[in-house]
């Protein structure tokens, strides 16, 4: 048997949270959310399933009341009634919602459902129809898990073997609190493990026959257009792709020589230019008779070597999954490969009924990965199901490179957040197809810079240039910018991981989130909250050919906004038309956002930074917590990670920001750490203070009037004092004014 790293199931309820009657069981999970089961036999199944390993939850607080002939059990939020002794139906099983004032019937349909994600975006150009997800207008979304299979206590996936009337289904009544169903779900199925820090910067991909020497001299070539880069993916091939034999040459383990001459010496030169990396793997032919390790897996699978046999590629195989890990996997990160690219399509059956290849490859490469409790549990597959979420991060597949694959790409990425799906990574600039076009190119880098992953790819179409500097000059400045900023963004994207990890929050989140009763929030696909502070809407279509202009429609909720990169002022509470040049993105920073940067320059390094640029906006009290670790061990699970609170305390003529001592383990961090604080859409004040540690200290500042933003010279002080900034104007620190008349030319 296969032994891999078991995650540690907890799939048992407290004895108090479980209600059965007769054939019918009833587990009250949380308040919102309740399993429920019929068994013909009375017999009922606790084992993990597929999706739900955690059923050991705080039982909450409930009332039973039963009578000869129902039950009712009600929680704070819901009331569920059952006809005892009968088979669910419309008639004997029903749950009234509280807050919504309505009923779920067993049997009714989810007309209402606001949508997840889907496996995978290959061949797509635009839209495409998603399959449901945990959140609906109707305030409730079930969940048949009746099918699925169940771990043994080896680990090992298995048939439950019960009888075609069971039922197991798990009902979230939610009404519109949509955080609570996706936190509920992740509390039963598993929490989104913390990526590393490094996946968060530029990834380099593209199929592409590359030699070592120049895959090598292009990472270079990014240094020297000053552009950050972190990951470098090697494509298929890597490996040999003429065999010789029936394979077709996808699947291959065996290094191809005239390509890669020395592949340790490749590996640790990506290593030495501060680069991680990935190899591609398409694992579904199994291993040939060309493989250099063909011999030793033909005997360990009991094949004679000298009939060059192929090794069937059997993921339900414990002895082949053994193999194929320990022979043909292992000894390449031995060598320095950072994680896998699991790509292609496994196909849909294996040799164990209704065991989806795609999710059993991505749960034991994730749960391998992190063997020994050393790395976190870090894959590049396809989405492969509810539970996916525990396995980041997705690869979408390969889409054509047009506008209207752009366009479609931030409401997919966004709404995978209904499955708790939040580490979607792109082809950005698209996969294949479309023309070389310059625009359409940067636009999808911009986006790319707010969303998830940014990893640059196409096939192997010399047309589809994906290198910055493959256009013009313009394109080439505008493109660097944007890259130099995602680098810079990572501090702010890596708390919001930690947030994803710690209370199931995803980084995207589709507008009705935090607006569920507005009408506007529904209607606006193309934009989504991007971490706590910001608004993102980029440009998906091109721009008018007569002004050089590109516009996006913007719903701005309830508050004040400013954009984020001018501090220009909008009033929430309606739509506006955003326009804007070739370096230009629409985003949005709320009230009172405060945004962390690394400021240390351009780099291929992920660390902590030395220095520190925050961002700040007037307009409302607020607090950012920046989370910080080692960036890549399964340490933080220990506690051993850092939080420093900065804090705008805010009234309409004084500001005061706080950045407050660190908390926590500071092994990971600089004694000393640089600040520079830059405050947009304000007044000039009127008097300014810095006080480092108790003490009043100078800080020289520079204010522009056209922009309204406020830039202060660096400052330093250790991690474990505190910096206080106060700053005021009587008539008012807000900057309003309107702009619209300075774009006019």
């Amino acid at each position: 048997m296969y032994a891999y790293n078991v995650p540690k199931f907890a799939p048992i309820p407290n004895s108090q949270s479980v209600i059965a009657y007769g054939n019918a069981r009833f587990a009250i999970l949380t308040s919102r959310l309740i399993r429920i089961e019929y068994d013909p036999e009375g017999l009922f199944d606790d084992r993990p399933s597929q999706v739900f390993w955690y059923r050991v939850q705080p039982t909450p607080q409930y009332e039973v009341k039963k009578s000869s002939s129902e039950v009712n059990i009600e929680t704070n939020d819901l009331i569920l009634h059952y006809e005892l002794g009968k088979r669910f139906s419309q008639a004997s099983l029903s749950i009234f919602l509280k807050t919504e004032n309505t009923y779920w019937r067993y049997g009714d349909a989810d007309n209402t459902n606001l949508k997840g994600t889907i496996r995978t975006l290959d061949q797509s150009n635009g839209a495409e129809e998603l399959d449901n997800g945990l959140i609906s207008l109707s305030g409730w979304s079930l969940y048949d898990d009746s099918k699925s299979l169940v771990f043994n206590s080896d680990g090992w996936l298995e048939h439950r073997d019960k009888p075609k009337q069971y039922q197991d289904l798990y009902f979230w009544g939610y009404g519109h609190d949509y955080l609570s169903c996706i936190k509920d779900f992740q509390k039963v199925s598993g929490e989104v493990p913390l990526i590393p820090r490094w996946a968060l910067g530029n990834w380099w991909s593209r199929y592409w026959a590359y030699s070592q020497s120049e895959l090598l001299a292009l990472m270079d070539s990014f240094n020297e257009h000053d552009i950050p880069i972190s990951v470098c993916v090697v494509d298929m091939d890597w490996h040999i792709t003429k065999t010789g034999n029936s394979s077709s040459g996808w699947t291959g383990y065996t290094w191809n020589r005239a390509l890669f001459p020395d592949p340790d010496n490749f590996i640790q030169s990506l290593h030495q230019k501060g680069l991680k990396t990935a190899l591609n793997l398409h694992p579904s032919e199994g291993v040939h008779p060309h493989e250099e390790m063909y011999p030793q897996m033909a005997e360990r699978m009991g094949i004679d070597p000298s009939t060059q046999e192929p090794v069937k590629f059997d993921i339900a195989d414990p002895d082949f999954v053994s193999a194929y890990f320990g022979m043909l996997h292992h000894p390449y990160e031995n060598m320095g490969v950072d994680f896998w690219w699991i790509d292609w399509q496994q196909g849909a059956k294996t040799a164990l009924e209704n065991l989806d290849p795609l999710f059993w490859l991505n749960h034991l490469h994730a749960y391998d990965h992190m063997r020994g409790d050393k790395k976190r549990p870090f894959i590049f597959s396809r989405w492969p199901g509810l539970g996916g979420h525990r396995y980041p991060i997705g690869f979408s597949g390969d889409t054509c490179a047009t506008w209207e694959s752009l366009d479609f790409q931030p409401y997919f990425t966004a709404t995978a957040s209904n499955v708790a799906f939040g580490w979607w990574s792109h082809d950005i600039g698209g996969h294949m197809g479309g023309e070389k076009e310059a625009e359409l190119y940067l636009r999808w880098v911009q986006f790319g810079v707010f969303s998830p992953i940014l990893r640059l790819h196409s096939t192997n179409d010399p047309l589809l240039e994906r290198l910055p500097w493959g256009y013009d000059s313009e394109i080439e400045k505008c493109t660097r910018k944007a890259l130099q900023l995602r680098h810079k963004l990572i501090p702010y994207i890596y708390t919001a991981a930690w947030e994803n990890t710690n209370t199931g929050v995803p980084l995207l989140l589709p507008m009705y989130y935090r607006n569920p009763n507005a009408v506007e929030a529904y209607k606006c696909p193309r934009q989504y909250y991007f971490g706590n502070e910001l608004i993102v809407a980029p440009f998906t279509s091109p721009a008018d050919p007569h002004t050089k202009q590109s516009r996006q429609s913007i719903w701005f909720p309830d508050g004040d906004w400013f954009n984020f990169f001018t501090g220009e002022y909008y009033s929430g509470g309606g739509w506006d038309s955003f326009y804007g040049g070739n370096e230009d993105i629409p985003v949005f920073a709320k009230a009172g956002a405060i945004v962390p940067l690394d400021n240390g320059g351009v780099s291929n390094t992920t660390e902590n930074p030395q220095s520190l640029e925050l961002l700040l906006f007037p307009g409302a009290n607020n607090s950012f917590e920046l989370f910080e670790d080692d960036g890549e061990s399964l340490a933080y699970q220990k506690g051993n990670y850092s939080i420093i609170e900065f804090e705008q305390q805010w009234k309409p003529d004084e500001l005061t920001f706080i950045i407050h001592p660190v908390d926590g383990q500071t092994s990971h961090l600089p004694k000393i750490r640089s600040y520079t604080l830059k405050i947009l859409g304000i007044n000039e004040p009127s008097f300014i203070k810095l006080i480092i540690d108790g003490k009043e200290h100078r800080l020289s500042s520079v204010y522009d009037e056209t922009t309204a933003v406020l830039q202060f010279a660096p400052f330093d002080c250790t991690i474990e004092t505190s910096a206080q900034l106060i700053l005021g104007l009587e008539n008012g620190l807000i900057s309003k004014r309107d702009r619209k008349l300075d774009k006019v030319k």
